[in-house]
């Protein structure tokens, strides 16, 4: 998500997941401010190799919920990211235990931050680089390796996940548009840990701008 009056009609249908790029080469990179909608929704920052203090500074500033690493990070990486979170959530807990008022209340008070670790696929994948991170990161995500970081519009082949051999939950990614949605209901009834399907490129009308009726539409679709 990009600008204000699209993200507010995004909101209105209810996804589960909003998007917010912090990498300056994505043609979506967010710099804006991210008004008010549900609660519900989680508000997820999406980061290509940063800074753990600036990814710390952004999660702080825009209090994000979950955190979608689409480049290199390392299990290390992820370890000593959960590490600085936990104890500012501790630290933070432990300053504002008077605090009762909800609206004074950090978003670190409430749940642990989701970490989304985003792998990329083309013809095949070796399933044997997960494992290291089965323990540090609540879903992976399988998008297609392609020129861009995220957000190319085209679809890997979906059959290489039959061999999927984890139970840890994955967001599925990767071109998917109004058009791939009998082929999601489809691989949706094999069985997979497919926890969430994350959309992009397909539905903009330029890059950061949802179309609204198309979502709505692919929403109806598939999920009800």
């Amino acid at each position: 998500m990009k600008y204000v009056e699209n993200i507010q009609q995004v909101a209105e249908l209810q996804p589960d997941y909003l998007g917010f790029i912090f990498y300056e080469k994505s043609k979506r990179n967010f710099e804006g401010i991210i008004p008010d909608f549900s609660n519900e929704i989680k508000k997820t920052g999406v980061f290509v190799n940063e800074h753990l203090e600036i990814v710390i500074s952004l999660i702080e500033e825009y209090r994000l919920d979950a955190i979608q690493l689409h480049g290199d990070e390392s299990v290390a990486y992820v370890k000593e990211l959960k590490q600085h979170l936990s104890e500012r959530r501790t630290l933070f807990i432990e300053e504002n235990k008077s605090i009762k008022k909800r609206k004074n209340q950090h978003y670190i008070s409430k749940n642990e931050i989701e970490i989304i670790k985003v792998f990329g696929v083309k013809e095949s994948f070796n399933f044997d680089v997960l494992e290291p991170y089965l323990e540090v990161v609540h879903y992976f995500l399988f998008d297609t390796k392609g020129k861009e970081r995220g957000g190319n519009g085209t679809q890997f082949d979906w059959s290489v996940l039959y061999g999927y051999p984890f139970d840890k939950p994955f967001f599925l990614s990767g071109g998917i548009g109004l058009q791939e949605a009998e082929e999601v209901k489809k691989i949706q009834k094999l069985g997979l840990p497919i926890y969430a399907l994350d959309v992009n490129s397909r539905f903009e009308s330029k890059p950061g701008v949802k179309k609204i009726e198309e979502l709505e539409k692919f929403k109806k679709e598939v999920f009800v």
